[in-house]
């Protein structure tokens, strides 16, 4: 599989986040070769972190890692990295009931290296490998934070994170992926933190993307003691109902021929989106800075009323009006879900690679999660679904393990937590309004002022699933939480940077420099130029709320 694929078949989380899939191993062949000896005479403390005792969990390794020695990854095809700093590495094997094994790592920064904090790191797409939290390990252990991650429970197969054939009548697996695996590994995490360090961590952390965010809103819900902050970044919180979209992504550009949306389509598509919606907030950027105000008729690329290259046939519009609209009932017509926003149909790690090309994501995800989860049956094709009785039974059989879109969070705020959510607006994988709408039913459930008390949600224009895009897409989510739960005031704006290489900066190797910055405002704020001053420079934005959209017409 080519990295572009990689990077963007699932996400994990860093101080932004990484959208990729992982090359499964197996925890216990992926330590450093360091001798046992080595590692007593670098850390005494830290070997001998092998004897310690801790109930349901084996530890297979505890190795000191040196400031320059090689760190393997197993991901992406990403060759070992340097490790920026001296640190304990701890693996784990957890078996919290008969039918569960949970591998996990606890990185642990050397003596004089921590800042007492503890952060544990979400997965990617189905798991299955430690591969894509280590890049966010990497980087959030070079800040003095102890670390900790899991395979959420089992080893995935296909080596790229949607084959979920590990799951077929598992189901002891399938609670561990849906929300157990993360709770007992922070429970191992605290207690090795503990031995090693001579106390626990002053302050816990949880940061996730795509499935990582469904995992971080997991905590919050069901384990609302785990963790002080929790950072949700592109949530996949209606788990079976992203899976129906998926499914609803296939039958309207793959299931008819006919319909299917060519690059040169997507290019088309995408200049008209901008063309009529760009300078709506009075900047042209190249950015749609609120989707849902966008007025973009895309029957305006009809090849009968614009002949230019990429213009599209009936069966094409109507494949489009699907995917923008969101899955329906095949009766009712209802929205399941909501549809894809307008205005990055082309962009890199876009549409093509998630929904209409030749190896597009979603169908694999659904009919693997459908067939392994819900039918098991490991021959069922998408071809069978049926988006009203099928919507139906899929809720009623794994809604409660794997969803985490529950509005109620007054557990979890009566704890003092404190969460902060975001979503790109161009995110190809998840659309980004069905965050909007699991964040709108918690400010109904509990009121706007006792959600605005614990939580934010910030909305990136144009960036795509967990980071890139064509405007500022990079900021500090972690900084800014860890900020708020020590006290600070609640963010209500949080400045991002566009950089000439988004994804070096990502990998902590930064090449390049920054191009622009703007700031991204809480929701349902949004940012305006001040009409005076340069358009790449935040200072000359401010957060106003907007008046609420009308209804798409």
């Amino acid at each position: 599989m080519k990295l572009r694929t990689h990077l963007a078949a699932a996400s994990a989380l860093a101080v932004l986040a990484v959208a990729c899939a992982a090359n499964a191993q197996a925890p216990a062949a992926q330590a450093p070769a360091a001798p046992a000896q080595t590692a007593a005479a670098v850390d005494p403390a830290c070997s001998a972190l092998t004897g310690l005792r801790l109930a349901h969990t084996r530890i297979d390794a505890a190795v000191a890692v040196k400031a320059g020695d090689r760190q393997p990854i197993d991901a992406f095809g990403l060759p070992a990295l340097p490790a920026e700093n001296a640190y304990c590495r701890v693996s784990l094997t957890l078996t919290p009931v008969a039918g569960s094994e949970i591998h996990s790592e606890v990185w642990l920064p050397a003596a004089g290296g921590w800042n007492g904090k503890f952060a544990a790191m979400g997965n990617a797409g189905f798991g299955g490998s430690l591969g894509p939290p280590r890049l966010a390990m990497r980087q959030t252990i070079a800040r003095g934070y102890a670390v900790a991650a899991t395979d959420m429970g089992h080893t995935e197969p296909g080596a790229d994170g949607k084959d979920a054939s590990w799951a077929l009548n598992q189901p002891e697996k399938i609670i561990d992926f849906g929300h157990r695996a993360n709770h007992v590994t922070a429970v191992a995490a605290k207690a090795v933190i503990a031995a090693y360090y001579g106390h626990a961590p002053v302050r816990s952390y949880f940061q996730g993307c795509s499935d990582g965010g469904r995992e971080a809103l997991m905590a919050a819900q069901r384990y609302p003691d785990d963790f002080d902050g929790i950072v949700a970044g592109a949530p996949g919180a209606a788990w079976t109902h992203l899976m129906t979209t998926f499914a609803w992504s296939w039958k309207m550009s793959h299931q008819n021929p006919d319909s299917r949306l060519k690059s040169a389509n997507l290019a088309r598509i995408q200049s008209a989106a901008l063309a009529a919606c760009d300078e709506l907030d009075g900047v042209k950027d190249g950015v749609i800075e609120d989707p849902r105000i966008c007025r973009f008729d895309p029957a305006t690329v009809l090849c009968s009323n614009d002949a230019s290259e990429g213009c599209l046939t009936p069966a094409q519009l109507e494949g489009l009006k699907g995917l923008y609209g969101g899955p329906r009932r095949g009766v009712t017509g209802a929205s399941l879900y909501p549809g894809f926003a307008p205005g990055g149909e082309a962009q890199r790690s876009g549409w093509d690679l998630w929904i209409t090309g030749d190896e597009a994501q979603h169908p694999d995800f659904a009919r693997s999660f459908f067939a392994n989860f819900v039918f098991n049956q490991a021959d069922w094709q998408l071809s069978q679904f049926d988006f009203d009785k099928d919507f139906d039974t899929v809720r009623e059989r794994m809604a409660h393990v794997t969803d985490s879109d529950h509005p109620d969070m007054s557990a979890f705020k009566a704890s003092g937590g404190k969460l902060l959510m975001y979503h790109g607006w161009n995110d190809a994988a998840l659309p980004a309004e069905g965050t909007i709408q699991y964040f709108e039913n918690v400010r109904e459930t509990m009121g706007e002022a006792q959600t605005d008390a614990f939580a934010r949600l910030f909305m990136v224009p144009a960036m795509g699933h967990c980071f890139s895009g064509p405007g500022p897409n990079t900021f500090d989510s972690l900084g800014v939480l860890d900020a708020w739960v020590e006290g600070g005031p609640a963010p209500d704006r949080i400045v991002a940077s566009k950089y000439t290489n988004d994804l070096a900066q990502l990998l902590n190797m930064p090449t390049g420099r920054a191009l622009s910055t703007r700031p991204l405002c809480a929701y349902p704020a949004v940012a305006r130029w001040k009409g005076e001053g340069a358009t790449n420079d935040e200072a000359n934005f401010e957060c106003v709320v907007p008046p609420p959209p009308t209804t798409k017409s």
